[in-house]
């Protein structure tokens, strides 16, 4: 198994939600962007502003138990890593484009097995991912029992002239405070819990590419583990 050199267990905002930050992730970054640079990129599903493509079969083999040790660490949990959905992503769509739902922070699932990967793979670093509390309710993370009651507020929100403009969250807004910020790093990795309100920090200065080359390049998985 590839050894990650360099592995931090922190926490994220008052709730204290574990965040694994894992440098040195995968054992040939460079492989990996040679292959996305040939893959066949296509409109993501579920929200994801831009982009994604198919990983090579070899990548969920070697990172897997990679994924499993840090998850065991950081969130306590044993047993086996099962892939939910997992892609090449590139974050591209235009600004103006973007739907309600895309320019606020959110969650991917609302049960504590369900956890996020982010695997940065620009060279130059580039844009990381930023974490939120919702402003109204006060909640950091969005469970099932949080739900309906942090729906009903956002609803409420939207209809009194609360929706965000056509921009990517970044930072604090009327709506939410923005509680850390965790840099993007070539071959870094983040691995938290899908309940934490979150969204990829996109810089206004990004150029939004969809080319594998030069666009915001990462890996994006949604597993269950335990």
């Amino acid at each position: 198994m590839h050894t990650v050199t360099g592995m931090r267990i922190e926490t994220i905002g008052a709730e204290a939600q574990p965040l694994a930050i894992l440098d040195d992730f995968a054992p040939d970054p460079d492989a990996l962007r040679r292959f996305a640079m040939a893959a066949d990129f296509t409109p993501a599903l579920n929200h994801f502003p831009g982009v994604r493509a198919a990983l090579p079969d070899a990548y969920l083999h070697h990172q897997l138990p990679v994924i499993a040790a840090a998850a065991g660490e950081a969130f306590g949990v044993a047993g086996p890593v099962k892939v939910v959905d997992a892609s090449f992503s590139i974050v591209s769509t235009p600004a103006e484009a973007l739907s309600i739902a895309q320019r606020l922070p959110h969650v991917d699932a609302f049960t504590a097995d369900r956890i996020a990967l982010v695997h940065y793979l620009s060279p130059e670093g580039g844009d990381g991912t930023a974490f939120f509390q919702h402003r109204a309710t006060g909640f950091e993370t969005v469970d099932t029992a949080r739900r309906d009651l942090f729906f009903r507020h956002l609803d409420m929100q939207m209809r009194h002239g609360g929706v965000p403009p056509p921009e990517y969250v970044r930072g604090d807004t009327p709506l939410f405070t923005c509680i850390r910020t965790e840099p993007a790093q070539y071959n870094r990795a983040l691995l938290y819990r899908s309940w934490n309100l979150h969204s990829g920090a996109i810089s206004p200065a990004n150029p939004l590419s969809a080319d594998a080359r030069t666009g915001r390049l990462t890996v994006t998985g949604f597993l269950s583990i335990g």
